[in-house]
C-alpha cells in the first residue's frame, strides 16, 4: 500500500505522517509512506488545504489531522 502525505512541513503534516506510521505499525502492516512537500506536486492533487492524504493514488483526506479510526479504515481497505 502506497500512502502520500501532502503538505509543506507544518506541524499538522508531521503529526499526520507520525499517526499513519503509528497505526500501520500497531496493525503489523507494511506500507510505503511518502511525504510530498513540493507545492507543484501538491497542487496536482487538487486539494485546497493540507495535510492531504493519498492512498494508492486516490485522495482520501484534505485539511487537518485525520482521526485514528479513519486511518484504520484506509489501511483495512
Amino acid at each position: 500500500m502506497k500512502i502520500k502525505v501532502l503538505g509543506t512541513g507544518c506541524a499538522n503534516c508531521k503529526r499526520t505522517i507520525a499517526l499513519i506510521d503509528e497505526v500501520a505499525k500497531s496493525k503489523g502492516l507494511s506500507i510505503e509512506l511518502e511525504k510530498v512537500e513540493n507545492i507543484k506536486d501538491i497542487m496536482a492533487y487538487n486539494i485546497l488545504s493540507t495535510p492531504g492524504v493519498v492512498v494508492n493514488d486516490k485522495v482520501v483526506h484534505a485539511g487537518g489531522i485525520p482521526a485514528r479510526d479513519k486511518i484504520e479504515q484506509w489501511l483495512a481497505a
